[in-house]
């Protein structure tokens, strides 16, 4: 039987050329759908996917488990295929077709691949800091003895050097540490190169301080078995401090000038020196080559030591693996080789150096020496792979009655409190499925009763001081494994993440986690990126953004949110509501609990934005019909009649001064309609989907504010009306064809009281008014007021 360390050398060189191959097929060779070879640059990295050829052979074929988890460096993603392919999870297919449409992703995406990615990874960094909030994610389950029967994993980030430079990373750093990280490897393929060009020095000695100050064992990789042998023998010890005090550009340049590069400035650096230039002059130009670039990154030896090693503990490791981007190929150390494709001249001699014949470049054993069935045997071994795909399911939970609270003025951020108040007073399996967490606004956005009931998680148990101390205060926050509420510092990209990880535990862990995250609504776009990207993954939170608009007057311009309706309505998989009233977040929490937990398109994400103005709160009862209305995104408060010839259209919190103005329309004006609008995403996405299906045929379908809208005649006019961007619902003349004057708020808030800042932006009863009279002119609206 062959030697398990040549087999996976052999699974090494069968990586590089793959995923090397996979680009090359398509930007060289595939054609356009006009038959023709395309000529235009696809993309792919082929460099930076070699300089990880090695780690990730050692991870995947050997070190990793099935419980192990892994955010692969995005433009690593070929290698990333190319692996599934050997292992059966990715198809030639799908490979031939990479960065086509249905084939392999640019970048792993576990929504669009059909190989076995762990986390969607793209927009740089943020895979990295995920891996921080699943590791928080499996010891919340653990703490509370879910998931006993998977063994703790590895969270797994490989990171460019370059993703470094994203802030989001060290606030992720930061949280990990509050929260005792455990059980996260951080691999940093340290090829020195970025898109635009070579790492600053010393970046590595200030990573190593970084992560060590952050509690985390840091191990590097800087240097191979062949060097370790150079360095042992005479003359050895000058070689080491020469490549050690090398600098980053000028290592890359000789990398890719060869060996004759090395030796004459190795031989012009130490002329004098006779152990040194005999022990350079033992080695002819090729042998010097690979010993110069024989790095710690791209020795299997040493990879496989450190990851076995790292797996005796569970304390966090930042791995520092030096390595050549474009290792293998001819196009390492090139500082322009970060998009670069190797030329078909290029990739024929690369080509025959892998043995691989013409015709057979996707044959799974071409050009490896060993046997193939041997290499199948050992891949069907391969412990990473052992269970196959490794996605789970968790049955779906039972959803409690959620009951609005009585008080007859109250405001949607404090129901909200008080309702999830009553779901922890209760004893459901629901609720102790909910995780809430919050950037340390949790006691300004109503979580604290909740916090009181379920407590604060903390792996390790804590007394409230102040309680110990008996200091009087309302909030009792003991931290416990028994807790449900994850504490985040004041970043708002870790709580986008943290989303992202706690909605994934389905899927990652087979244990659901309903999770609520709250923040500020105006802070939402801090982490735009992040909750771009939680969606990206399909993870499935309830996102409750309270305060917003102008209505948070007193706070100024900075915390008065404009255009995160827009937000709401404009981003994938996330599905925004802005009730007004209690009875109606309640019908539409009660939605939210059931539609996180439903699997595929037919489920979601779910964002609030909620209010902190107390209203009068409506006497009625909240029937089967009206609830669904209230999900489907809207219903007539007051119907319009058949001589309407104006309607008023409003969402959240400025119901007052549209109820308010539709009353005095109505003195003048005959069979005035006022239309609640909860959730103008919805129903813009159900008209959007109503549309495409009559086009491809479908004629009776037919969108709720379709249904809503014919009640309007023709020619009518619409007012609508939001504490937000005018274009929140703005949309709806083109829904029938209606004339439409929109009113909201487009420039930064100030500070004031509610009546001068409504008045002021145009979004009081007297604007509506203004509005109607001037897009539906008639007889004269008595109660109007002129400037």
């Amino acid at each position: 039987m062959a030697d398990r360390l040549e087999i996976l050398r052999d699974l090494e060189r069968k990586t590089l050329w793959l995923s090397s191959w996979t680009i090359h097929n398509a930007n060289r060779l595939r054609a356009n759908p006009d038959g023709m070879p395309s000529g235009m640059k696809i993309g792919g990295h082929q460099s930076s996917s070699a300089s990880l050829a090695a780690i990730m052979t050692a991870l995947y074929f050997e070190a990793l488990r099935p419980e192990d988890r892994v955010a692969v460096k995005p433009h690593a993603s070929p290698c990333f295929h190319a692996i599934q392919y050997l292992l059966g999870h990715q198809t030639r297919a799908k490979l031939e077709n990479f960065r086509g449409f249905g084939g392999a992703q640019s970048y792993p995406s576990r929504t669009k691949d059909i190989d076995d990615v762990d986390f969607s990874t793209g927009s740089v960094g943020l895979g990295v800091a995920q891996t921080v909030f699943a590791s928080i994610a499996q010891d919340f389950l653990k703490a509370k003895g879910r998931a006993a029967d998977l063994p703790d994993g590895k969270m797994v980030a490989l990171v460019g050097d370059a993703e470094l430079d994203e802030g989001n990373i060290y606030e992720a750093l930061v949280e990990g540490w509050k929260h005792g990280l455990r059980n996260t490897w951080w691999v940093v393929d340290y090829n020195r190169q970025s898109l635009d060009g070579v790492i600053h020095e010393g970046l590595a000695a200030r990573l190593e301080s970084v992560f060590a100050t952050f509690g985390w064992d840091v191990v590097v990789l800087k240097y191979g078995a062949l060097l370790e042998a150079a360095f042992a023998k005479p003359g050895g010890a000058k070689l080491r401090a020469w490549i050690d005090s090398c600098p980053n550009e000028l290592y890359s340049a000789l990398t890719y000038q060869g060996g004759a590069a090395w030796r004459q400035r190795l031989l012009a650096d130490h002329a004098g020196d006779n152990a040194l230039v005999n022990l350079i002059a033992s080695y002819d130009d090729e042998a010097l080559a690979r010993l110069m670039t024989n790095l710690g990154g791209h020795d299997l030896p040493s990879l496989l030591d450190a990851f076995a090693t790292a797996r005796t503990h569970d304390r966090p490791v930042c791995f520092i693996a030096y390595t050549i981007k474009g290792a293998g190929l001819p196009l390492a150390g090139h500082k322009d080789n970060h998009a670069g494709l190797m030329t078909d001249a290029q990739m024929d001699a690369f080509r025959a150096a892998c043995g691989v014949r013409p015709g057979q470049e996707w044959e799974k054993f071409e050009g490896l020496e060993t046997d193939a069935k041997e290499l199948q045997r050992f891949l069907d071994a391969v412990p990473f792979a052992a269970k196959g795909m490794r996605r789970y399911t968790a049955p779906v939970l039972d959803v409690p009655v959620i009951v609005p609270p009585a008080e007859r003025t109250i405001s949607t951020q404090a129901a909200f409190g008080l309702m999830l108040n009553e779901l922890g007073r209760g004893d459901s399996a629901f609720a102790d499925r909910v995780a809430t967490m919050s950037p340390d606004v949790t006691v300004s956005t109503n979580l604290g009763p909740w916090v009181n009931r379920r407590k604060l998680f903390a792996r390790e148990a804590a007394e409230d001081l102040f309680r110990t101390q008996r200091i009087p205060s309302t909030y009792k926050w003991d931290r416990s494994p028994d807790g449900q509420h994850v504490e985040l510092g004041i970043a708002e990209s870790n709580l986008f993440l943290a989303l992202s990880a706690f909605g994934l535990t389905s899927s990652l862990f087979g244990e659901r986690i309903v999770p609520i995250g709250t923040v500020y609504d105006p802070f939402i776009l801090r982490g735009a990126d992040q909750l771009n990207y939680a969606c990206y993954q399909d993870a499935r939170f309830i996102l409750v953004a309270t305060p917003s608009g102008i209505t948070l007057a007193p706070e100024g311009g900075a915390h008065q949110s404009i255009g995160t309706p827009l937000v709401g309505m404009s981003q994938p998989g996330l599905l925004s509501y802005e009730p007004a009233f209690a009875d109606e977040l309640a019908a539409i929490l009660r939605f939210a609990f059931e539609y996180t937990q439903r699997d595929g398109k037919d489920g979601g994400s779910i964002y609030l934005r909620l209010s902190s103005r107390a209203l009068e709160q409506p006497t009625r009862q909240i029937d089967a019909a009206r609830a669904a209305e209230i999900v489907e995104g809207g219903y007539w408060l007051r119907p319009p009649g058949p001589a309407a010839r104006v309607v008023v259209a409003y969402t959240g919190a400025v119901a007052p001064e549209a109820i308010e103005a539709v009353g005095l329309l109505a003195e003048d004006r005959r069979d005035v309609g006022l239309l609640a609008v909860t959730s103008a995403d919805r129903l813009h996405a159900d008209w959007t989907r109503a549309s495409q299906a009559r086009e491809a045929g479908q004629a009776d379908a037919l969108s709720p504010i379709e249904r809503l809208l014919a009640a309007v005649p023709g020619d009518c006019a619409l007012v609508t009306v939001a504490d937000a961007h005018p274009a929140t619902l703005g949309w709806l003349g083109a829904v029938a064809g209606h004339r439409v004057r929109a009113l909201g708020v487009d420039s930064f808030g100030q500070t004031g009281t509610l009546a001068d800042l409504y008045r002021h932006y145009g979004i009081d009863a007297q604007a509506i008014l203004r509005a109607a009279q001037a897009i539906a002119p008639g007889r004269p609206i008595r109660h109007l007021v002129r400037a």
